[in-house]
């Protein structure tokens, strides 16, 4: 792990500030290289006590707020005016948006069909088999803090926050969050990923 992060370090060095396309695509492969060079060594190397759980916790929460980010970018800002939902260059967007986070793979294997906003949307919000979705951050959350409970003996409201979040995933239907607004659920969740983020701090941190 010291040796991926160490190797990181040095190769940011190395590579210096983007300032060509060219540049910043492999300084985009660069740290995405790296992620998985710290996540793997982490997970084969690590303890698993509390600094581990801690270190998963905060990758659960921070992918689960990119990859809210993400999507409510592309459903609320990237399409221009005049252009068609549904025409080529929104086809073109949530295509890229797959592509972004990985995703288009198991996209097609799931959906086997063409590209839909609605059903990337409950790709990425509501199915627990894919491991950046809203839904799969929050199980892990769950589980994670689980561990954290048990190695210090209790739990708290950071616990109870969190599992009933978890509760609300389950019961939710992609059908009802895109007839409340999409863009409106997503703040909703960045807030209580906040609130979430505030009360593991006030539990464990302060």
């Amino acid at each position: 792990l010291w040796e991926a992060i160490n190797g990181a370090w040095n190769g940011l060095n190395e590579l210096g500030e983007p300032t060509r396309r060219d540049d910043f695509t492999n300084f985009l492969d660069f740290v995405k290289s790296t992620s998985l060079a710290v996540e793997g060594a982490s997970s084969r190397t690590m303890l698993r006590n509390d600094a581990y759980w801690f270190l998963r916790l905060g990758m659960a929460i921070e992918r689960a707020d990119n990859t809210a980010r993400l999507l409510d970018v592309k459903y609320h800002l990237l399409l221009p005016p005049g252009e068609r939902v549904g025409g080529q260059l929104d086809y073109f967007q949530w295509t890229t948006l797959l592509r972004e986070v990985s995703a288009l793979t198991a996209y097609r294997w799931v959906y086997r069909e063409s590209v839909r906003p609605w059903l990337v949307a409950d790709l990425l919000v509501l199915n627990r088999q894919m491991p950046r979705s809203l839904a799969s951050c929050q199980g892990m959350i769950v589980s994670y803090l689980e561990r954290l409970a048990a190695d210090y003996g209790r739990r708290g409201p950071a616990q109870r926050l969190a599992s009933n979040r978890l509760t609300q995933f389950n019961e939710a239907r992609i059908e009802d969050i895109f007839q409340s607004g999409l863009h409106e659920y997503i703040q909703g969740f960045l807030n209580e990923n906040n609130a979430l983020g505030a009360a593991i701090h006030e539990q464990y941190l302060v």
